[in-house]
């Protein structure tokens, strides 16, 4: 049996990814435990996880709106990334001397955990959940990657071992990523020691329950979803995509999900058409949906994907203009300027992604081959317990 200690930021994609991962890990017979945002853990993992909890800033983990490019990168790391490795960097500490992993699995944005990992001898591995991550994304742009080199730096200083080198953000001794080949096309991975696994396929406590009965086999099913990170802006988008739904009512079924309730008291009907509601459980409905219109959420692009559903993606910020490119480039869906999709341009995308002659559907599917035969929870275990044994014996400062 082999301890596994998984960190995590209070980020629902971050933590989903994982949640299957830990219960193959479980059912192999291993220990398994989480540190991150308790609360928070216990409904996406479930009340009998054992997680341990870590401090985490009081305010929204997200950046404005209005930055883009580097300055919403700078954003991200010297308000968002960096406060919150340093608030969590106790809790993980305390959760390393309270369950005394072998290994621990940290979130590639929770650096605390490979910091904490380094800094205590313990080694860990890199859990990648978006494709825009894997390679040098800041090739490009040399001063910032040097400026955010320093900030790491000052960080590593602080909690982690001073005398080591290396980006925290991709593990020397492992990466588990969430993505495929199919995607990712052939950009250069970051080590040797990186596995792509695809996207993980696994109940998750959280999702709950739809009615499938309410769909109508008579028309062709799309869902609307913008995440849970995104509430703060969707609310315009939302409202255009229910207007061409509507008007698509005789041939089309959507659901819209809203669960920042952005949307007017018009727009929001549990019973009407397009059916509007909080939340569904997303990996339930896929297999019953002709497409999928959202943001370019890694976890959503690669769920559906795997289920073969084409997308249309309406990037808002963050990785997701990247990952809609991958998108794009494989054929597998189409891409709308979220600022400026109006109802004739989100319902024109949708009956494109729809229509069998454009080849969007068997892209789709190419790529859901690819992605099943990547192992996902099963292959992640594999390569988690490959790099276990690789370092059992190794004396850790636990």
């Amino acid at each position: 049996m082999t301890r596994f200690l998984l960190v995590v930021p209070p980020l629902v994609g971050h933590v989903n990814p994982l949640v299957g991962v830990a219960a193959e890990l479980a059912r192999r017979g291993h220990a398994v435990a989480w540190a991150g945002h308790a609360g928070q853990l216990t409904r996406l993992v479930g009340a009998d996880a054992v997680a341990y909890d870590c401090d985490i800033p009081g305010t929204d983990l997200r950046r404005p709106p209005e930055l883009t490019g580097p300055a919403a990168f700078r954003f991200l790391w010297r308000d968002v990334f960096v406060p919150l490795a340093d608030l969590m960097a106790p809790g993980v500490h305390a959760a390393v001397d309270a369950f005394r992993p072998d290994l621990l699995v940290t979130d590639q944005h929770a650096v605390a955990g490979a910091l904490v990992a380094e800094r205590r001898g313990i080694p860990y591995v890199t859990s990648a959940t978006t494709s825009a991550e894997l390679g040098d994304s800041l090739a490009g742009l040399p001063k910032v990657g040097a400026w955010l080199a320093e900030l790491l730096g000052g960080l590593r200083g602080r909690i982690g071992d001073p005398s080591a080198t290396g980006d925290p953000r991709f593990s020397p001794h492992g990466i588990v990523a969430f993505t495929g080949r199919e995607l990712l096309g052939d950009a250069p991975l970051p080590t040797e020691r990186t596995r792509l696994v695809g996207p993980v396929i696994a109940p998750r406590p959280a999702d709950g329950a739809f009615p499938l009965d309410r769909l109508d086999p008579g028309r062709r099913t799309v869902l609307v979803t913008l995440g849970t990170a995104n509430v703060d802006v969707g609310g315009r988008f939302l409202a255009e995509a229910v207007a061409a739904l509507r008007a698509a009512r005789e041939r089309i079924q959507g659901i819209v999900l809203d669960p920042g309730h952005t949307l007017p008291a018009g727009f929001r009907d549990p019973e009407g058409d397009p059916l509007v509601l909080d939340r569904v459980p997303q990996l339930d409905l896929l297999p019953h949906l002709d497409a999928v219109v959202c943001h370019g959420g890694h976890n959503t692009v690669c769920e559906s994907l795997w289920h073969g559903v084409p997308l249309v993606v309406a990037p808002i910020r963050d990785d997701q203009p990247l990952v809609a490119g991958l998108v794009v480039a494989t054929g597998a869906g189409v891409r709308l300027r979220f600022g400026r999709a109006d109802a004739a341009r989100v319902g024109a995308a949708i009956d494109a992604v729809l229509d069998p002659a454009g080849g969007h559907r068997a892209a789709a599917a190419a790529i859901g081959r690819g992605f099943r035969a990547a192992g996902g929870a099963a292959a992640a275990a594999d390569h988690l317990e490959t790099i276990a044994a690789r370092h059992a014996g190794v004396p850790a400062s636990h």
